[in-house]
């Protein structure tokens, strides 16, 4: 679910220096937003997957000829965000633009009905991204309420308020970055014990996982009274922009294959799933072949999570 999609614009350029002109080499333009990125890895994991949230009709029109796709049309126009891609050592700058605002009255209503109409057919729910203008920071958590209501496993991958209520729904299954723990939870988690004792009391609230994901030094999850940080040996350079989008694709695939799964290798598919988005320049693509030789290399650890220390 993707309630605030974007047109993804990547600019390559030799080098990015703040105050001059530059000469772009190349320039890619794709649908985007959190949850298209994670619709199109998930096809490129075999999974069958609809896109749905709020959009315009030239967007939907779009997204209909790349993926099945359920958009409510509520949206005057979409925005763009801007990538700044650096080929001298492969950094990234990216510039989000906030969306426009709701144009249509019951559009939340039609979501609402949407969701409802595919949840005996979903096997798991990912609700990705910001909102746009209008729309309630609660409306994720009333979804995901539903969502987990009816079994349907549930990932909420989001920021700001909207993060803060879905946070409060028994069983969903959270995935922030550090930036977003720490704004969620007032407390630092640099380490992975910070990390831990961050996510204590978001586990204590009936969150049913919570997957942090760092960058380059791997993942932190967080379920039950067990714990487990995963990493490659070397991170990869590149553009990390749908790092996170393809680890959620990877960790919602995991989920909804059935219950009880089994965490190390969830994590160890997520891990190289996201490894294998860093190498790609643009988001929402995978390099496959690199993904299955990097998988043999994640280390999983079980950690001691706060909540079992003495």
């Amino acid at each position: 679910m993707t309630m605030n999609p974007a047109y993804d614009m990547t600019y390559r350029v030799e080098h990015f220096e703040r105050g001059r002109a530059h000469r772009v080499r190349s320039v890619d333009q794709r649908l985007g937003g959190r949850g298209i990125n994670v619709n199109r890895v998930l096809n490129q994991l075999g999974k069958y997957a609809r896109a749905t949230g709020f959009s315009d009709h030239s967007f939907a029109a779009a997204a209909e000829l790349e993926m099945p796709v359920d958009f409510v049309h509520a949206l005057p126009w979409v925005r763009r965000t801007v990538v700044i891609s650096e080929s001298d050592d492969g950094t990234a700058t990216a510039l989000w633009e906030p969306g426009p605002r709701i144009s249509e009255p019951h559009a939340v209503d039609q979501l609402r009905v949407r969701v409802a109409g595919m949840l005996s057919d979903m096997s798991g729910m990912v609700i990705a991204g910001s909102l746009p203008g209008g729309v309630d920071p609660g409306l994720p958590a009333e979804l995901a309420r539903t969502a987990a209501r009816a079994g349907v496993p549930t990932i909420c991958d989001l920021d700001g308020p909207a993060l803060e209520l879905s946070a409060r729904v028994p069983g969903v299954v959270l995935t922030p970055n550090i930036e977003e723990l720490e704004r969620l939870t007032g407390r630092p988690a640099a380490t992975i014990s910070e990390i831990l004792a961050a996510v204590e009391p978001l586990m204590t609230a009936g969150a049913g996982a919570v997957i942090v994901t760092r960058g380059g030094a791997g993942m932190v999850a967080v379920t039950g009274e067990r714990a487990w940080s995963a990493a490659l040996p070397q991170p990869l350079a590149g553009n990390p922009t749908g790092a996170g989008d393809a680890a959620v694709a990877a960790i919602i695939a995991g989920l909804a294959a059935g219950p009880n799964p089994n965490w190390p290798a969830l994590l160890t598919d997520a891990v190289a799933t996201s490894a294998a988005a860093v190498v790609i320049p643009v988001a929402g693509e995978i390099d496959r072949a690199l993904r299955d030789r990097l998988t043999p290399t994640v280390r999983v650890t079980e950690l001691e999570p706060v909540a079992a220390r003495p």
